[in-house]
């Protein structure tokens, strides 16, 4: 048995880390001093081992309980700070600290000569401090906190260099579109505290998580009263708000792929174990509340499989590497939410298990490239293969782990979400399916066009000299920078791109992990009171669904062998409406010209700028005029003479006894 303070250093060791390098490096070592990544990666390696154990503790004796601590009492509601530790969680934690953990390992390579390097540090720190904070919550205010917290630390990385412009309103873009998803999750919780008093009739505080979700059952069979059906479903709704705004789904997605403006291993951590891990998390915790209505299962289902289709025809067209991965985790997350929408809880904690190591391996060999390249531009980079082997390597199992080949981990997980939907009845599960199957295949497009465009053929970087007058500082020594990256950037990609080749076989019930036989992973991970059975592998669907990605992958690698110009030939021959996905469908332009600057700039600002100037301007201009005419008035009186203030003090005096003696 695993003791609550080890459960609580997995989450305080980070923010330990966090005070010693904003108050103790910063100040009296320097800007740069190495010795912040020691401190974190120290304080990680240290959660890391905590949540190995918290892991073998859960699969060896089952959900841990630990007493909530009373924080506040407000309107007869007790509010605790707690911890959950059941399979969910010791899932989450193991992946946060694991990937967070080789993130920061690389980041000592990757930030070094770097002038913010220690506020990097002490910024991942808050950030990953926050996720781990955010998966242990019992209580949805404590968890609302960690879900600000998350947000807070994703701004201030994606914001990481200040000084560009394109970073600073990458930064402004998440923080406002994931508020629009929050305030939809705030309506849920204040929903929650309004039932305070149906909860409480029946021994249940509705803000903590397990009193909410073991309520469900009792709402829908009418045991606690005033809830209705319909109620339900907008509570879903709220939550999901939050999770799509975090999750980048439809149409919240847009903030995702301009944050690529961060530093790489920022991208990787925010997309491969925090930020919009938090949102399918988010839905997976309250994975009952979603069961009770039909509504918004629905909702999931169509719109996680619409976002992974949608994100990934953006994929293909795009050239930047770092864009390409953030839609390609736009897509894949839409894989985990439209799993969570037809029940398949199990394999969508598993494809969310997985995809954390492969897309940051993915995410770290891009930052490889741009550390060689000096560039994100697939069209000045190539022939990358035999300078960059070790890198090469690396990205090759993480992309075809994207795609789905066996028997990478990517495979297991895609597998079990495409049988499931296979297997289920009505036409939301069909709807899922082919949606699924029409992603997968855009999957293996985008992901061949990239390994392509990066490391095969012939190294392209001359153009991007004579085409970005800017950057030729960086590439002014020509192939000196082309080379294979260090140790220490390499060394976590070795251990992530090993997880991305085995993490799917812990699916496997005749494997171990941690010594002792593993269950199913699905039944491992399933809700308490869930009945979920992980279905059997279809050997038919896998076997033609790895058919059809080998041989697109085969396609696309004919094509480009024949068409080496950059994918320019490529995009205007079979992309028709390749300036329509260039141009993100015009969603950024709708929401920036025309709700931004339109609808809040223009009729918001231009409303309230009225009320200043007519309104509290006027307030201000009487003021003034009462404040001056009354001292003006006052002013009389001020003479200066000593014999007129004896005079007023006696007639003062007489005025008080005259009123004295009357009223007595």
């Amino acid at each position: 048995m695993i003791p609550e303070i080890a459960i609580w250093l997995i989450f305080f060791l980070p923010i330990m880390g966090f005070l010693a390098i904003g108050l103790l490096v910063r100040p009296f070592f320097g800007g740069q001093s190495r010795l912040s990544s020691l401190i974190l990666i120290g304080a990680l390696s240290g959660s890391f081992v905590l949540s190995v154990w918290a892991l073998r503790c859960v699969i060896e004796e089952g959900p841990l309980t630990f007493l909530a601590h009373d924080w506040m009492t407000v309107g007869g509601l007790e509010f605790k700070v707690g911890l959950i530790v059941d399979s969910l969680t010791a899932i989450m934690l193991v992946v946060v600290s694991a990937v967070s953990l080789a993130i920061q390992i690389y980041s000592h390579g990757y930030m070094k000569g770097d002038p913010g390097y220690v506020r990097y540090y002490a910024f991942m720190a808050l950030f990953s401090s926050a996720m781990i904070g955010l998966v242990i919550s019992s209580n949805i205010i404590q968890m609302f906190v960690m879900w600000e917290l998350v947000g807070l630390g994703s701004f201030l990385l994606i914001g990481f260099w200040f000084n560009k412009p394109a970073a600073a309103a990458a930064a402004k873009k998440a923080f406002l579109v994931t508020r629009i998803g929050d305030f939809g999750f705030l309506l849920a919780i204040l929903y929650l505290f309004a039932q305070k008093e149906a909860f409480a009739g029946h021994g249940l505080n509705p803000l903590e998580i397990q009193d909410i979700n073991s309520a469900m059952p009792m709402i829908k069979d009418g045991i606690i009263l005033g809830i209705s059906s319909l109620s339900l479903t907008w509570l879903g709704l709220g939550i999901f708000a939050g999770a799509a705004g975090k999750s980048a789904q439809f149409p919240l997605h847009v903030w995702l792929p301009d944050a690529m403006e961060g530093p790489t291993p920022v991208s990787a951590l925010i997309h491969a174990a925090t930020m919009v891990a938090a949102g399918v998390f988010l839905i997976a915790r309250f994975f009952p509340v979603f069961q009770s209505a039909d509504t918004t299962m629905t909702v999931l289902a169509i719109l996680g499989s619409f976002t992974a289709i949608f994100a990934a025809t953006m994929a293909i067209v795009n050239n930047d590497i770092k864009r390409v991965l953030a839609y390609s985790t736009i897509s894949q997350l839409g894989y985990m939410v439209a799993a969570l929408g037809i029940g398949a809880y199990g394999p969508a904690i598993f494809h969310l298990f997985n995809h954390a190591f492969f897309k940051a391996l993915l995410f770290l060999g891009a930052g490889n490239v741009n550390h060689a390249t000096g560039t994100f531009d697939m069209r000045y980079m190539g022939g990358l293969r035999k300078i960059m082997p070790l890198t090469y390597a690396s990205m090759v199992i993480g992309g075809l782990s994207l795609i789905g080949i066996f028997p990478l981990a990517g495979f297991w997980s895609k597998d079990e979400i495409l049988g499931y939907a296979w297997h289920g009845n009505g036409f939301v599960n069909g709807w899922v399916f082919w949606v699924l199957m029409l992603g997968m295949i855009l999957t293996a497009v985008y992901t061949t066009r990239m390994m392509l465009m990066t490391f095969h053929g012939q190294y392209r970087g001359d153009s991007f000299i004579n085409d970005y007058e800017e950057k030729k500082q960086i590439m002014a020594d020509g192939n000196h920078h082309l080379k294979e990256s260090p140790l220490v950037m390499l060394a976590p990609m070795g251990l992530l791109a090993i997880a991305a080749i085995f993490s799917g076989y812990i699916a496997n019930p005749q494997r171990e992990l941690l010594g002792i036989p593993v269950h199913w992973f699905s039944e491992f991970v399933a809700p308490l009171g869930s009945h979920e059975h992980l279905l059997p592998l279809n050997q038919g669907l896998a076997l033609v669904t790895m058919t059809v990605a080998v041989i697109l992958v085969g396609l696309v690698c004919l094509f480009y062998a024949r068409n080496w110009k950059g994918g320019t030939r490529f995009q205007r021959t079979v992309m028709v409406g390749r300036q329509v996905l260039t141009e993100r469908y015009y969603i950024d332009r709708v929401f920036e010209r025309g709700l931004v600057n339109r609808l809040f700039y223009r009729f918001t600002g231009g409303f309230l700028e009225w009320i200043d100037q007519q309104i509290i301007d006027a307030i201000v201009d009487v003021v003034g005029w009462v404040s001056r005419s009354l001292g003006l008035v006052i002013s009389r009186f001020q003479t200066g003479q000593v014999q007129v203030y004896g005079m007023t003090a006696v007639a003062g005096a007489f005025v008080v006894l005259v009123s004295y003696l009357m009223w007595s």
